[in-house]
């Protein structure tokens, strides 16, 4: 993995000529991640090519942010036009990889992350474009796109409307803050204690219950059924069939989205999260407030196609 073209400029011009690049991390997007390593300092140099991304909200949300009191990283340096930011480097004590090395952390540091978000959701959304009915279905539409034909499946009829029923109580909320991407692999546990958010420049105004879905039902670690009562019962007053609905709906675009990611541009690891996605999946599906897109998995997807269908997909 190395930098597109221009990337020494960019680090010239920004101070950093003599710095080392090193492969840092990719994402489910077309950005990527590189830690400059200079004499006596690092940063992190994301590298988002314009033709696919557009790196203006990133800057935008990321200023928002800290003017909450939430900890972002600092922009040391950036040219919008290539697509690259030099960011301030949080380090490497990731929150997946610190509580999996200690379970004994576990309970806190999943502890702060709720308080985090219980704090966030104190604040209104913002000049934010909605996450409304449009987008949910639009996000869930990947699941018959691309889940079912790679299952050899065929996109059965009342979708869209099973969806539509059951979203409908809550589709107008747009009461807060949505990052959209809040889990265990976007969350840093910085030297001062605190909590540094990164991916969060897809954010829209939406229903608060949305993020505790990503942090509880994380697609890419197992949260256990108790952690996941213990924290919600942390963030105290939640709507379990909004929560549901969200799960539901979350779920269903990552199905998709992973087969995407495998089938469009050849990043077969995330087949391995499916079986666990089906695993949250099936939980939500269980609520009442899902009858409606419940019966159509039940007609339209058999059991084998689901969470057994990527049992043997390697972690």
């Amino acid at each position: 993995m190395t930098p597109s073209a221009g990337a020494d400029l960019f680090l010239n011009n920004a101070g950093w000529e003599d710095a080392t690049i090193l492969p840092l991390a990719g994402d489910a997007s077309f950005r990527r991640y590189f830690r400059v390593v200079g004499s006596d300092a690092s940063a992190v140099l994301m590298d988002a090519p314009p033709q696919h991304q557009d790196s203006r909200p990133f800057v935008a949300i990321g200023d928002h942010l800290r003017t909450l009191g939430f900890v972002t990283p600092c922009i040391l340096s950036q040219d919008l036009e290539r697509g690259m930011i030099l960011l301030e480097d949080f380090g490497d004590a990731r929150m997946r990889e610190v509580v999996e090395a200690d379970a004994g952390r576990e309970q806190e540091v999943y502890a702060a992350a709720i308080d985090l978000l219980r704090d966030l959701h104190g604040h209104r959304a913002g000049a934010l474009p909605p996450y409304d009915m449009a987008v949910y279905q639009r996000e869930v539409g990947l699941f018959p796109e691309w889940y079912m034909p790679a299952v050899e499946l065929e996109p059965g009829g009342g979708y869209a409307e099973a969806w539509a029923e059951a979203l409908a109580p809550i589709a107008d909320d747009q009461s807060t803050m949505v990052l959209r991407d809040y889990h265990a692999e976007n969350i840093m546990l910085l030297t001062d204690g605190r909590l540094g958010l990164l991916d969060f420049q897809d954010a829209l105004a939406g229903h608060a219950a949305y993020d505790l879905v990503s942090l509880l039902q994380d697609a890419r670690r197992d949260v256990s059924p108790a952690l996941e009562a213990a924290m919600l019962a942390r963030y105290g007053q939640v709507d379990d069939a909004a929560y549901a609905l969200l799960g539901a709906q979350r779920n269903t675009k990552i199905l998709g989205l992973f087969t995407r990611l495998w089938k469009r541009d050849g990043k077969p690891r995330y087949l391995s999260y499916q079986s666990r996605v089906w695993t949250y999946l099936e939980r939500d599906l269980a609520h009442p407030a899902l009858a409606p897109v419940r019966c159509w998995f039940d007609a339209h997807v058999p059991a084998d196609k689901r969470g057994a269908a990527w049992a043997d997909m390697p972690a």
